[in-house]
């Protein structure tokens, strides 16, 4: 084989080549054989790649080298076909490339993939391209010369996801490549942040580039940068191959590449990605044979563009003339659109683990290679003069990709019968193509360099250099000065002496904007950063900076059309790459609301739309609003709702459903849409499906999970439609939710594994609504027998459940003060106090009258509970009062300041309500008393009392009556509750020795219950009737009195 090769060949250069390695490799090791081996295995490969009958032309990633030499040959000798590296279905995103400004990406993308893993979808694959590569250049000039065919050969999209491993997303090794260090510090916190808007333009997305020719093996990679002294893989490469054939000839140039391609793919690639290269490398060279045979084209009419790595491959079906045949694998059924969406510098090197500043400094080199050789390069021109106009016509995207740009007899190219699509873009005249000669014949340019000249001599263009390190020296300082640093003409010298040392220490004839870029960072950097950016950042906007792309009005989705139609109203720029700011006054200009339900919608989906001012719920109506609109810089998003439909609202209805009908849905999901097409789209149809879909998925629910949340919207949207009329939906969903909750309490206080918060927002759900699902035909009997079962264990369900049966009439209020009170009265108890208070706290939500015995029950704690429990608990309050809201807690502060007093000078005297009401007179003295307690005195002279007359009381009667006057408390309690200022009669103004009841006094006559006046005895016998009225009460109804004979301790 190797025999047939170089008969193949007579080019001197290789020869030459050979001899020198194989000297290289006896001289500098002592086994000369594993080393000469690999050098000849190189040589072979690059006199294999050069005798090809179908040319190729090996590329790097935004190599300037290769879009110059790509441009010379082009013009030299057109081919007539083009075969490129990349995905052979995004041919259908290249019409709308005449409209963009670079750099753009091509995009696959997938909205649904059923065949794929579903953590992918959806699937998105771009393919960047910039002004400067060879790909650039070789679309140009097919879309100038029609004549000439650009077929893309490599596999599909639906194929690289198909190679892709399924235990981890695709692309997830994009930016793993080490490239030696990429300088961090440009990227580090606040100095990066201008690249940082732009670095995720590409989101996702799977990032394919034409030309990889980065080593992936960690070893090799570290002994070429430690023996080239550089910091990354970038810099050895513009060092020792992008300079050096930057104006080296053709010939030269394809050796060069061959070489180190050889280099990388059998020392410095891993066994994986050689794996993945040959299969690719398969698949193009499968579908050029078959495009040849079909189209019946000579091979030496055509060029294969690849990245130099696959031009040395070593399978067997490499050639036009290989008899070893690969089945192209079928794809799989998914659809795939296609389009174009705007890329960034900053992007491309985040998207490939590229150093900062990388393709700036590739764009310099380019500009100044192509003004030294004199090459004009090929240009995408746009049609039309403006990009994309405020008020754009109104020619669809399908008008526009139908509409040729000249005139032309040439009919637009198809596709092959297999699937290959081509692309020959009308208009323009071609120039008559020279005669073909042989495939890698040399390419001669103004500065040729032949092989053997360019691995003896440094590049060219150094006196240009020095100019320009002139000027990166000044205006760094001057940046640097306008960002705060001290910097002076000084340090200028520094700078520019700086540079030129690390050249020397590199073996370099001349500096390399990498070294400018550290001589900067050694002279001026400081300890801190005193402005915004920092040096490293500076170089990076001094050495080009970001630019960013943007898709023209034309090339856009008919729904990213739309919305610049529908925005024209606002009379802002919105193709500007900064952000700008709209007000909107919809009083005087009524016209501008429906540009403002645009704006929210795209705000719903996603869309840099930031409101400034205003707001958009239930029922409000607008009155202003001011927005920061940043569309002309986040064009990649409002590209990637036009793959999911032809306008906005089809967009979010569509989200809306897939939300509520996922198969994972949850009752708060679907209710959640429900609410939000009712917010953003206006439409009953929609939010009656949506509703519906919330009944069914709350109907088999298990729990109380989301019962929060559920219970927020669900109010909101009751609030909301009271006030234009309630839909059947919002009624069934109140219905449904009043029984499913009912029929879950008893589970749910018991269950620990619901919460006291979920367990008061089912209570609220059903409180709350109770009367809306009265109206529908619920019933409470339900809810009566699920709380009667109720048995909870933990403390703060136990008091859910005490204001729950307060609310449903099953306790009283007293009996609830008792509740709490005996837990005060207990040691043990004390330390759960805290607990029982904060699940009362929770009975705000359904209940508000409760708020008054809350007031009392915290205050309370405050005052009675040790500190080794109060202090403890302090900061569980905070946690358990902020979820209750501002109007909860505006509510309790309200009440709680109505409890104390209204002017200060009443303060000494003050006390809380409760206690007032609570206080009980002292134990009375034997003898005759007076209303609250106090001894009644004889009267003057010794003279008795005159005997009340009234009806006799039977024994029974008088023994409750002594009862009642040996132990006043009670009944002083009982009349101080309701309020009744009642004296004690005299001790004979009952019969049979009984005790008088509390009576009413004049109203003159409060606060002097306790004095007994000289006629105190005639003032009892009024009362000796109700007296025994309330005797005889209480003999019809004894049950009361041994309660309280119980509790005070009478037999």
């Amino acid at each position: 084989m190797a025999k047939k090769i170089e008969q193949l060949t007579a080019d001197p250069s290789l020869s030459a080549l050979r001899d020198q390695l194989v000297a290289a490799a006896q001289a500098f090791t002592d086994s000369a054989q594993s080393v000469g081996d690999l050098l000849r295995a190189m040589v072979d490969d690059v006199e294999r790649a050069a005798a090809e009958p179908l040319e190729i032309f090996p590329v790097k990633h935004h190599s300037p080298a290769s879009a110059l030499h790509m441009s010379q040959r082009l013009r030299a000798r057109p081919p007539k076909v083009i075969f490129m590296e990349g995905c052979e279905d995004l041919t259908a995103a290249l019409k709308g490339l005449e409209h963009c400004k670079f750099p753009v990406a091509l995009q696959a993308f997938a909205p649904e993939a059923p065949e794929f893993p579903p953590d992918w979808t959806p699937l998105n694959l771009v393919l960047p391209l910039t002004e400067f590569s060879a790909e650039y250049q070789a679309i140009a000039f097919c879309m100038e010369h029609p004549e000439t065919k650009l077929v893309f050969v490599d596999r599909s999209a639906d194929h690289v996801f198909q190679w892709s491993p399924r235990d981890k997303l695709p692309g997830a090794e994009d930016a793993e490549t080490d490239d030696g260090g990429a300088d961090a510090d440009s990227n580090s916190e606040d100095e990066g942040a201008e690249a940082k808007d732009t670095q995720n333009l590409h989101g996702g997305a799977v990032g394919l580039r034409i030309g990889a020719m980065e080593p992936t093996f960690g070893d090799f990679l570290e002994v070429l940068l430690r023996n080239a002294r550089v910091s990354h893989y970038s810099e050895w490469w513009s060092q020792y191959v992008e300079g050096p054939t930057l104006g080296a000839d053709y010939a030269t140039y394809r050796h060069v590449l061959f070489l180190v391609a050889s280099l990388l793919r059998r020392v410095g690639s891993r066994a994986k990605d050689q794996g993945e290269n040959e299969q690719r490398e398969r698949y193009m060279w499968s579908r050029m044979r078959q495009w040849l045979r079909e189209k019946k084209v000579d091979a030496k009419d055509a060029i294969h563009v690849c990245g130099a790595i696959h031009a040395v491959s070593p399978i067997p079906e490499f050639g036009v003339n290989a008899t070893t045949e690969w089945e192209v694998p079928p794809r799989t059924k998914t659809a795939w659109l296609y389009g174009v969406v705007p890329s960034s510098y900053a992007a491309i090197e985040h998207q490939f683990g590229l150093p900062s500043g990388e393709i700036a400094i590739a764009r310099q080199t380019w500009e100044k290679g192509h003004k030294a050789i004199g090459v004009e390069p090929f240009l995408i021109k746009a049609p039309s003069k403006h990009l994309a106009p405020t008020r754009p016509t109104k020619k669809t995207a399908a008008t526009a990709a139908a509409t040729p740009a000249t005139t032309s007899k040439k009919p637009a190219p198809g596709t092959t019968s297999q699937g290959v699509a081509t692309i020959g873009s009308v208009g323009g005249s071609a120039p008559s193509p020279a005669p073909a000669g042989p495939a890698a014949g040399p390419v001669a340019g103004p500065a040729g360099v032949r092989l053997h000249d360019l691995l003896m001599r440094p590049p060219s263009f150094v006196e240009g250099d020095d100019e320009q390190l002139m000027g990166w020296c000044v205006e760094v300082v001057r940046l640097a000065r306008k960002n705060g640093y001290l910097s002076s003409t000084a340090d200028t010298i520094a700078i520019l002496h700086t540079s030129y040392l690390l050249a020397r220490l590199r073996d370099r004839a001349h500096p390399s904007p990498y070294d400018f870029r550290e001589a900067a960072i050694t002279c001026l950097e400081k300890n801190r950063v005193p402005g915004k950016r920092n040096i490293a950042r500076i170089c990076d906007i001094l050495l080009g900076g970001d630019k960013l792309g943007q898709v023209g009005y034309e090339s856009l989705p008919p729904l990213a059309q739309d919305v610049y139609d529908r925005l024209a109203v606002l009379g802002v720029n919105l193709k500007a790459s900064q952000i700008q700011r709209a007000l909107l006054d919809f009083t005087a200009r009524p016209d501008q609301l429906p540009a403002s339900d645009l704006l929210w919608r795209l705000r719903y989906l996603g869309v840099p739309v930031v409101p400034v001012m205003g707001e958009r719920n239930l029922g409000t109506k607008p009155k202003q609003e001011s927005w920061d609109i940043s569309i002309g810089k986040s064009q990649h998003s409002l590209i990637q709702l036009g793959y999911e439909g032809i306008t906005v609202e089809q967009v979010l209805e569509k989200r809306l459903k897939v939300k509520a009908f996922a198969q994972n849905a949850r009752t708060v999901n679907a209710l959640e849409a429900a609410e939000d097409s009712v917010i953003y789209l206006k439409s009953g149809r929609l939010a009656r499906e949506l509703g519906l879909r919330a009944v069914e998925l709350l109907k088999a629910e298990a729990g109380g999970a989301d019962a929060p949340e559920i219970f927020q919207r669900v109010r909101r949207l009751v609030h909301y439609y009271r006030t234009v009329g309630l839909p059947d939906w919002i009624k069934e969903f109140v219905a449904t939710g009043y029984q499913h909750y009912s029929t879950l309490l008893p589970e749910a206080f018991t269950d620990r594994g619901v919460t006291p918060q979920q367990l008061a927002a089912m209570l609220a759900f059903i409180f709350t609504q109770e009367a809306l699902a009265f109206s529908v035909g619920c019933q409470r009997s339900q809810l009566l027998i699920s709380v009667q079962q109720a048995a909870p264990e933990d403390a703060p369900k136990r008091a859910l459940l005490w204001a729950a049966q307060w609310v449903l009439l099953l306790k009283s209020e007293d009996e609830l003060r008792q509740e709490f009170t005996h837990l005060l009265s207990q040691p043990l108890l004390l330390p759960v106090f805290p607990e029982y208070v904060a699940g009362f706290l929770l009975a705000l939500e359904f209940t508000p009258r409760i708020t008054r015995l809350c007031v009392e029950l915290m205050t309370r704690a405050f005052s009675e509970l040790p500190e080794e429990v109060l202090v403890p608990w302090l900061p569980k309050l905070v946690v358990a009062l902020r979820p209750l809201g501002p109007g909860v807690m505006s509510t309790l502060v309200k009440e709680a300041g109505l409890a104390f007093p209204r002017v200060a000078k009443e303060l000494s005297g003050w006390q809380f309500p409760w206690e007032r009401q609570a206080k009980t007179a002292a134990k009375p003295a034997p003898g005759p008393t007076a209303a609250g307690g106090a001894a009644v005195p004889e009267p003057p002279g010794g003279a008795a009392a005159p005997a009340p007359t009234g009806p006799a009381l039977s024994p029974a009667e008088a023994s409750i009556a002594a009862m009642l006057r040996a132990h006043p408390e009670p009944l002083d309690g009982i009349a101080a509750r309701l309020g009744i200022d009642g004296r004690w009669a005299a001790a004979g103004a009952v019969s049979a020795g009984g005790a008088a009841g509390p009576t009413t006094g004049d109203a003159a006559q409060q606060g002097a219950a306790g004095e007994v006046s000289q006629d105190a005895a005639s003032a009892t016998a009024g009362a000796t009737e109700d007296v025994h009225e309330t005797a005889r009460v209480l003999v019809d109804h004894p049950e009361a009195v041994r309660a309280l004979a119980a509790w005070i301790g009478v037999a």
